[in-house]
Parts: C-alpha cells; structure tokens; sequence
C-alpha cells in the first residue's frame, strides 16, 4: 500500500461547488514535506516487493561459441531512497521526484555451452542513481470523494555492477552484453507500474476522511468540500462546508457562511480556520432539537445557596406568589426564543442568547401552575481550545437582560429578581452547557493522523487554529 496519508487533508470531499466555506483549510510545505517523509517509506516497502521475471535466451559469445543461458530466482535485497522531494503543480497537483536511489539484487544463474557443458552459480547486481519522477492528480470522483490517479511517471536507472558467484570470466561478458540489458529493461518496466498501484491504493485511505463526523447523538459535522482545491506553487488550500446537521435529517440554516480568507503563515505544517457560520449552524442544529431548553429544579441550585426555588422565596419580592400559593416548590422552564449568535472579533468569541424562563409553581396534584414569564436577553464570552483532534470551549456570563413577558401574578419589578436569575444562569445554566462544550466537536481530519504543537489565534470573523502532524500508525 502506499498511503500518501498526508494528501488526505487535501480532500475533504464531496464536491459541492459555488457556497463560501465555513471552515478552510490550508496545508503547507512544511505539511507536504511531513507527508513526503511517509510517502517514501512507503514507497520504499511497495519496491522491494518487484518480482523480475526470468531471462532466458542464447548468444554467441566469443571465443565459447552459442551459449544458452538463464537467469531465475532474482529478488530485491535491498533498495535505499535517500533524497526526495515534493513539488506542487498550481491549479492541478503535485509531484514527487526521489533521486539517487540504489537497489541491489541478487539471483542465479545457469549456461550451457559446447553442447553439454553446463556451469551455474549465482549473482549479485547494484544498480546506482536511480531516478523516479511521478505526478499526481487530485480529483472528486463521482461520489464526491477525493481520488487521486498517477498523471504521468518516468524512470532511469545509473550504472549496473554485476559480481558472478561461480562461473568463468567470459561470463562477465556475457552479463555485460545480454543479461545485464535485459535486466535494465524489466526493471525500467516495473517500477511505473507499481508507482501507480500505490498512488491508486491511496485511495482506500481517502475513504477515511471525516467528511461527515458524529459529534454527540443530536449532530453531526460535514466537512466536504465547497470547491475545488486551490493549489498554489507553496500549499494547498481546501474550502469545507462545516456546517452542523441534526443525525438524519439535515435542514439547510436560513444564513450563509461569509467569505474569509487564511493569513499567509508557514510556520506550522496545518492551518485550519473555522468562522463563526459553524458556531452558528451548531445553534440552529441544538434549538431545532430542543437540547437548548433546560427544566431547571431545586435540586439543581447548590445547598449553599442563599434562595431556593420555593414561592416562599419568589414570595418575599412577588408577595402576590405566596399569597396564591403558600409553601410550594416550583419549577422554571428556559426556551430560547431565537437561535443563540456566535460573533467572532479579535481576541473575542461571544455568543448573544434571546430565550423566554417560565416559572411555574408546583401544586399538590404535580400540576403546573404558571407564575410568570419573563424575556431573557444575556451574552456570554467562550474561551475555545484544542483537545487532540476536537475543538472544546467553556462559557461566561457577561451580562443579563430581563423584562416582563407575561405575569399570572400580577405586576412586579422585574429587576428585583436580577440577582436570582443571574446566580441561576452562572450555576445551572451555564455549567450545564458547559459540560457538551467539554466534549467538543470533530476538527477535519483523518485515519490517524493527529494534531500535535496546535497554536489558537482569534481572528477578526474566524478562529485559526495552526498545527504540526504527527503519524499515530
């Protein structure tokens, strides 16, 4: 197999061309240079397996005469790749080019001459400064997968050295003349050939590309690609879609991903950017499955806390509240009302929430009854970071908003109860919401490739997230 794992990151496909990106991804150099070091070992193994047919024939070899001849059992013994280099051909792909390579190969062989002379031994031939100069294409196939094919591939082999085991000196003439061409030829017929079934078998890794990632048993994250790649004379940029989905059932946003664009920066192998559309169409996935509602219970308030979630506490600033309903526990319900808003500025992610907080008191029966129903309007800053190949965050409160929706209990100033609803959100509503944004969310990746000296920057519409590779195969 030869894996070429690191043009993977290339291809997070399927295509699906004209949208901006939500999420871009660029590899560098640096990257195409981490990759080149995994292609060669592989490509290394992939030679050592050429079988090279036998040679048989007959020549007249002076001062023998017709001499028949074969040549069998001939297999690699050792092959070395000491210099490569990885190239980009803009708009199209790439190319490799390993140059002063050597292999040595060992068989036996066996004349006839004179009639009924026979002779055999064995033989040990090194070929030095062998060149091998292959380009790739990068392509979506009709799946919308990334697949890549061997463009074109050329060959040359340097000096040939032959030391005969056994066997007199004219047999030395014999190689040099006949066998040691003949050699050459199938050699030089063979190498292309597996350059491509390698560059072709690469394309069974491809297939495990996270295109469409699980993130929890509400989501999933798709990565395709919204365009073609954008293949450049020093990397490689891919535009993904990143966009949230509800499992089974994916319902475009009513909003488009902006246009950003990557800082040219070199310094780390991987740069990937993720805008604010793909905070924003995770909102959209989360209230549409209702996991951005929350029931929230007494017992959910710490035993420290000064109130509790009684109409004997509400009573004191609603005295209305514990007048109808005397000693009883109550519930609240928190809706939002609109999909929460991610904005990204420099050195800032924040995230503005409208929701409705019902609050209801329980009766003896367990029916509800409603109290009030107040708009809540509070933002909140995220600290993000990379956990292995995820993005996690955790969130703060900023700042509260409230007014009166509704009352059942006649009115009230709703600012007396600010001190409650904001300890309410920064013990049960925020740390709830912060134990999902622990587990994180897939970043595009693949196989086991993994992210490793990962450096966040903030950026202006975008989180960029720099990172080197590393190979856990």
């Amino acid at each position: 197999m030869f894996p070429w794992r690191w043009l993977a990151l290339l291809a997070l496909i399927p295509l699906a061309l004209s949208a901006n990106a939500g999420v871009k991804v660029k590899l560098t150099q640096k990257g195409l240079d981490f990759g080149r070091q995994l292609a060669v070992a592989s490509l290394q193994k992939k030679l050592m397996t050429i079988k090279v047919p036998d040679i048989s024939g007959k020549k007249r070899v002076k001062p023998i005469g017709k001499v028949r001849y074969s040549v069998t059992e001939m297999r690699i013994v050792k092959l070395g790749l000491p210099s490569s280099a990885i190239g980009l051909v803009p708009g199209t792909g790439f190319s490799l080019t390993i140059t002063n390579a050597f292999l040595s190969l060992h068989g036996r062989w066996r004349v006839k001459y004179l009639r009924f002379i026979k002779d055999r031994g064995s033989f040990d031939l090194a070929i030095k400064s062998l060149s091998i100069t292959t380009s790739i294409s990068l392509r979506s196939d009709n799946m919308g997968l990334p697949a890549v094919a061997m463009a074109s591939c050329t060959t040359t082999l340097g000096g040939v050295s032959v030391k005969l085991h056994g066997g007199a000196s004219w047999l030395y003439n014999l190689f040099r003349r006949f066998i040691e061409k003949g050699l050459r030829s199938q050699l030089q017929k063979k190498l292309c050939p597996l350059v491509a079934e390698s560059v072709s078998s690469m394309n069974q890794f491809l297939k495990t590309v996270n295109v469409m990632a699980p993130v929890d048993r509400y989501a999933e994250i798709a990565y395709p690609m919204v365009s073609s790649p954008d293949i450049s004379s020093s990397s490689i940029g891919l535009n993904l879609k990143g966009e949230f989905y509800n499992i089974g059932r994916h319902m475009e946003p009513p909003f488009s991903p902006a246009p950003f664009f990557l800082p040219n920066q070199e310094q780390s192998m991987l740069y990937i950017g993720l805008s604010a559309f793909t905070a924003n169409s995770a909102s959209f996935v989360y209230n549409k499955a209702g996991t951005l509602s929350l029931k929230i219970t007494d017992n959910m308030i710490p035993p420290s806390s000064p109130f509790r979630l009684t109409t004997n506490t509400f009573g004191v600033l609603i005295p209305k509240i514990a007048k109808l309903f005397p000693g009883l526990m109550m519930v609240l319900q928190l809706k939002m009302a609109k999909d929460p808003l991610s904005i990204i500025e420099a050195n800032k992610v924040t995230m503005d929430a409208k929701s409705s907080l019902t609050a209801y008191a329980i009766l003896a029966n367990t029916s509800l009854a409603p109290l009030f129903v107040l708009n809540l309007d509070f933002s909140v800053s995220a600290r993000v970071n990379v956990v292995g190949n995820k993005l996690a965050g955790a969130v703060t409160l900023n700042r509260l908003d409230m007014s009166l929706g509704k009352s059942y209990v006649g009115d009230f100033k709703v600012g007396s109860l600010s001190n409650i609803f904001q300890l309410v959100l920064k013990w049960v509503v925020l740390p709830t919401v912060n134990v999902r944004l622990k587990e994180g969310f897939p970043l595009p990746s693949l196989g086991k490739i993994n992210l490793k000296n990962t450096q966040l920057q903030i950026l202006k519409g975008y989180i960029m997230i720099g990172t080197d590779l590393q190979f856990s195969g």
